[in-house]
């Protein structure tokens, strides 16, 4: 990666090191960008994937707080109008390829209920310290939730209602599924218990691709979970494609998209493959003689546009339709306020980020669990990011920026007592390169930009963060 400079990023005089008040270490950084918007749009368009920030700060820059902060008093301080409750089951039957997130092959019902039975004893000691706040949102996810026999999965629901109030009715709910896990005992548990939107990872419905990430799926199995999800009939039912798998093709890419077309789900999200450490697959192996990820892209949300979706993110494609009866109470789309049960789970105050230690090999993560199912207390977050201001405008900047909804400016002054155009001086380059423009008070990406999002994320991230996140050794 080209060196890298983010002092266009930071706040007015951030450029100067001496400026009163101002960390030295967001303006000195080993990299450097372009400054000029023609050469920092051909920095973007030269190598479009640099990384996925699905979060800010991510996981990999968290680190152990010098004193453990009582969740009590960190909770104390919210006062959002809703919340949204995060629920993390870290198994699944096998680990694909390309993954690093948090979670363990484990197939074993014993230890999925031992887990179970720590994420009950944690609730219950959650339960007072977010005073019966409103979720307006709940999401199941792993992992695979549904790797959980029927009972487990109903237990989850049970501890959401009845330890954490949840009301499932002003509630959107989410539960992630795999084909192999889609059974009716299940389905019939997500049915009753009022889930909004079942999402399934397929990746490919080409069983060579599949095989290549390690993944080892049938498409006959794939279309059996689609046809018995599509005869539940959610209210949402998303589907997950990856682009970029070793031997793939634009024909074979077309392929798995017109597969997926043919069961109508309301929403799919297409994901570039990205190979990183600490995984399955080993960085620099693609199994492709070049770098197709953008052809593929771009040939995929023209096809969708085609067939009714709308773009809402780089990765997100959904018609535009109301797909609940549900009065759901409102939430802000910068997702703070986020309460996250089980071990892997992050949990979001405006000013800190924390969660459970984090690990991708096997051993890691067992270990990890086993600390956490023996644990008695979890009351106190110990590991995590503390937000200063700087990192609380970039997280606002980038929940807002990268979706269709764009940044309001004036929502950015309201916040922040300051107007972004001044604040964030790099903004210019977004403007001038054609990435971005500014419609009726709110910047958004162009149709170029939305392709770009990940490499305009990564150009984004602060000095400090990057630097916890390359120098992270996760086992």
């Amino acid at each position: 990666m080209k060196a890298m400079n983010v002092n266009h990023l930071h706040p007015t005089g951030a450029a100067n090191p001496t400026s009163p008040g101002m960390d030295t270490n967001l303006v000195n950084s080993r990299y450097q960008w372009p400054d000029t918007p023609v050469e920092w749009a051909r920095t973007i368009r030269e190598a479009p994937y640099r990384s996925y920030l699905y979060s800010y700060p991510h996981k990999t820059a968290y680190r152990s707080f010098d004193t453990p902060i009582s969740l009590q008093e960190l909770w104390e301080k919210e006062e959002l109008e809703s919340y949204f409750l995060y629920m993390h089951i870290p198994f699944c039957a096998a680990r694909c390829g390309f993954c690093n997130l948090f979670t363990l092959p484990d197939k074993r019902q014993d230890v999925h209920k031992e887990y179970v039975d720590a994420l009950e004893r944690q609730a219950r000691q959650w339960a007072p310290i977010m005073g019966g706040r409103p979720f307006s949102r709940f999401a199941i996810g792993g992992g695979t939730p549904t790797l959980l026999e029927a009972p487990l999965v109903e237990r989850l629901f049970d501890i959401a209602e009845n330890i954490m109030g949840l009301d499932p009715q002003r509630a959107s709910i989410s539960v992630e599924t795999s084909p192999d896990t889609v059974t009716e005992d299940r389905l019939e548990v997500l049915k009753r218990r009022g889930t909004d939107r079942v999402s399934m990872g397929i990746q490919s419905f080409v069983e060579s691709e599949s095989a290549a990430i390690y993944r080892p799926q049938k498409p006959k199995l794939v279309r059996e979970a689609l046809e018995r999800l599509v005869e539940y009939n959610f209210p949402l039912l998303n589907v997950d494609l990856i682009y970029g798998l070793p031997g793939q093709t634009v024909e074979t890419w077309l392929y798995s998209l017109e597969e997926a077309l043919s069961y109508s789900p309301g929403e799919i999200f297409l994901y570039p493959l990205y190979i990183r450490e600490n995984t399955i697959l080993k960085p620099g192996y693609t199994g492709l003689d070049l770098d197709i990820r953008l052809s593929l892209y771009e040939v995929a949300s023209e096809r969708l546009k085609q067939a009714g979706y709308v773009q809402y993110s780089m990765r997100r494609f959904a018609k535009n339709e109301d797909s609940s009866s549900k009065e759901l109470l409102p939430y802000s789309c910068q997702e703070e306020g986020m309460a996250g049960l089980g071990c892997g789970a992050r949990s979001y105050t405006r000013d800190v980020h924390y969660a459970s230690r984090y690990g991708v090999s096997t051993a890691a993560t067992r270990s990890i669990i086993a600390d956490y199912v023996a644990a008695e207390r979890h009351d106190l977050a110990d590991y995590g990011f503390i937000l200063d201001e700087d990192e609380r405008k970039r997280r606002f900047i980038l929940k807002a920026l990268l979706h269709r909804e764009g940044l309001e400016l004036c929502a950015y002054a309201e916040r922040f007592g300051v107007s972004l155009t001044d604040d964030f001086t790099g903004i210019s380059l977004l403007l001038e390169s054609g990435m971005a423009v500014v419609e009726e008070g709110t910047l958004r990406l162009t149709e170029e930009g939305m392709a770009y999002s990940d490499a305009i994320g990564d150009w984004m991230i602060s000095t400090p963060v990057r630097e916890r996140m390359e120098g992270y050794e996760g086992a």
